[in-house]
């Protein structure tokens, strides 16, 4: 037990029990089966140590996925184990990298609860990983180019625990270019009509997943905006939190994603347009 992490501080070596539900869409795990091209797998776990929730005190769990990520990776791990939360679990889903990324996730296995790096399908193929990886009751996402600002799991807690009806819980995300800030913005969730909530800075309970499914891997970019149109069509209540909660870097792919755009005319063309109205 280690004070000085987020994800360090109620460790336990009690394992956490798996129920299977014969509704899930999907069953969670505590390891990964060896995949293809497997170049290495470590963290909190792999040495009997755990987490689990407690009252008033939900274990919230981070997601990273990443590949070829060493520029900016350290500085998203800091800003996960480094959260004023104290009951956070964080997994890494590494695609096999060639670079740096692997030496600089080993740096830090002790305050990562599980990674693992192998040949995976893409980046929703990585993310659905991640979910089946986690025991806590409520899921962020956060990629490699990314960070989240000190206190932000702390915000998602105290609004959940205020009302623990909401089922998506986001905010405002900082655009950075060049290091330096572009512009703060949010969507609310009338994004179908118009552009998608900012995904690194969405909360969504494990129940969530669990009751819709994952990522689909028929979207090479908008697999995200697809998610959430399912979530808020199954009536899920979302909240919106008025602060910068992620901050996202924008390069020369994101900032222009072309195969973004068309997939998402898709998804809207597929629900027709539906306008969403139905936020708090």
């Amino acid at each position: 037990m280690d004070k000085n992490y987020s994800t360090t501080q109620l460790l336990t070596k009690e394992k956490p029990k798996i129920i299977h539900n014969p509704e899930d869409k999907f069953e969670t795990v505590l390891f990964l089966p060896e995949g293809e091209g497997r170049k290495g797998e470590g963290g909190l776990r792999t040495r009997g140590l755990y987490k689990k929730s407690y009252e008033n005190k939900p274990l919230v769990s981070i997601i990273t996925v990443v590949y070829n990520g060493e520029k900016f990776l350290e500085d998203t791990i800091k800003s996960v184990i480094n959260q004023s939360y104290d009951n956070v679990e964080y997994i890494i889903i590494d695609g096999g990298s060639t670079d740096g990324t692997v030496e600089i996730i080993k740096k830090y296995e002790a305050q990562i609860d599980y990674w693992v790096s192998e040949k995976d399908n893409g980046i929703y193929d990585a993310m659905n990983k991640g979910i089946s990886l986690v025991t806590g009751d409520i899921i962020g996402l956060i990629n490699a180019d990314d960070w989240y600002e000190k206190n932000t799991v702390e915000l998602i807690i105290s609004v959940i625990n205020e009302n623990d009806k909401f089922d998506v819980v986001y905010g405002l995300i900082r655009y950075i270019k060049n290091e330096q800030e572009l512009k703060i913005e949010a969507q609310n969730h009338h994004f179908l009509s118009d552009r998608m909530i900012p995904h690194p800075t969405c909360f969504i309970k494990s129940k969530v997943y669990k009751k819709l499914g994952n990522y689909v891997n028929d979207y090479k970019s908008a697999s995200d905006y697809d998610l959430l149109v399912r979530v808020y069509k199954n009536n899920c209540i979302f909240h919106k939190i008025d602060k910068v909660l992620a901050n996202f870097r924008i390069d020369g792919i994101s900032s222009n994603d072309f195969t973004g755009a068309i997939e998402t005319l898709k998804i809207k063309k597929k629900n027709k347009y539906i306008t969403l109205q139905k936020y708090i």
